[in-house]
């Protein structure tokens, strides 16, 4: 019996060297990356897209994003925006933008169209804006990242939870871009145990009653410290104020919301 053929498989059988292992997978993602976006093209233009799916460098500057160098890193600390949210019970506001062009409509398509490749825009875009403000030492990192949950009858008839979407994109991203660790994603935390009205179009003390005692949280989970809520929209803010105090009634003692965008008063 020959051994050379055998000693030259036993050669190619040999384990991988861990660090050689993750240079080729940082690799073989990189490609990934850069080939998905070379067959993208910009969903406001039509350019090539460089960095983001859907939206090219030149859009990327166009974009109606607040400028939280001028606020501390809160946009509680603007006091127009603190007029318009009364007794919250979150501490902090982060939103990428107003609700208008063109996050409106991504995010209407998003949830009416079930276009889920602007859920990993809109992560992405939200993870670089969080680690922009970390970098400046604007804010803090939280504890654990969840998202505003979707009651189950609604979740059936959609199918999907968008705010649990962004915030699956917004820790991939947020782990990629700081190379470390990404902060614990707790998708079940927060239940939501009455099926409410819709919303739209309600006015504060309306969407207050509607939604009291609208959610519970899960049972065997020990919560942190400093805690950040995703959502998409930011209206009046009552749906995060009711899980913001429901998560304080549990012992958390600071609570980050991050949304997409925020609905400005009329002035």
């Amino acid at each position: 019996m020959e051994l050379k053929p055998l000693l030259n498989i036993a050669i190619f059988t040999k384990p991988i060297p861990i660090n050689i292992r993750k240079a080729w997978f940082d690799k073989v993602s990189f490609l990934y990356r850069k080939t998905l976006l070379a067959l993208t093209c910009c969903d406001l233009c039509g350019l090539s897209c460089q960095k983001y799916l859907l939206l090219c460098r030149y859009c990327y500057h166009d974009l109606p994003l607040f400028h939280y160098q001028k606020i501390q890193g809160d946009l509680l600390n603007w006091p127009a925006i603190y007029q318009h949210l009364p007794a919250v019970s979150f501490d902090h506001l982060l939103c990428l933008a107003p609700h208008q062009q063109p996050f409106n409509q991504w995010i209407s398509q998003l949830k009416y169209n079930g276009r889920f490749e602007i859920a990993k825009l809109l992560g992405h875009l939200l993870a670089d804006n969080f680690s922009n403000l970390l970098s400046n030492q604007l804010i803090t990192k939280p504890d654990m990242v969840i998202s505003v949950p979707l009651h189950l009858s609604r979740w059936q008839k959609r199918g999907f939870n968008q705010s649990h979407l962004i915030a699956k994109y917004f820790i991939k991203e947020l782990c990629r871009i700081e190379s470390t660790e990404a902060t614990t994603y707790c998708s079940e935390l927060i239940l939501r145990i009455k099926k409410t009205q819709q919303q739209v179009g309600q006015s504060g003390a309306q969407r207050r009653k509607n939604l009291k005692n609208a959610f519970s949280i899960k049972k065997g989970i020990t919560l942190p410290a400093h805690v950040m809520l995703i959502d998409d929209v930011v209206t009046t803010g009552t749906t995060a104020s009711e899980i913001s105090s429901l998560l304080k009634q549990h012992g958390v003692k600071r609570v980050t919301l991050m949304a997409v965008t925020l609905s400005l008063p009329p002035s």
